[in-house]
């Protein structure tokens, strides 16, 4: 059975990047401006909005409104050194 993973930690670094931590115990590196050229997600473009996030239950949330799949951050973050 494969684990789900959940976001239990976030932090704002700079620019639009967060570091955040997986509930596998990594901390990893996702710049999200690769993510936000379309639909909704232009919204985080504006960097007020993007720094105001919570964390769900599952990951990191913007005003209910946006929200990204764990495992899809994951696979598009690096390992923080």
């Amino acid at each position: 059975m494969k684990t789900i993973l959940k976001i239990i930690g976030a932090e704002y670094i700079q620019d639009y990047k967060l570091k955040l931590t997986f509930s596998n115990g990594e901390l990893r590196i996702v710049d999200f401006v690769p993510l936000m050229q379309k639909g909704i997600c232009r919204k985080l473009q504006d960097i007020n909005y993007f720094r105001n996030f919570r964390l769900d239950p599952f990951t990191v949330d913007w005003n209910n409104e946006i929200g990204f799949a764990p495992q899809y951050l994951y696979e598009r973050s690096q390992v923080c050194v």
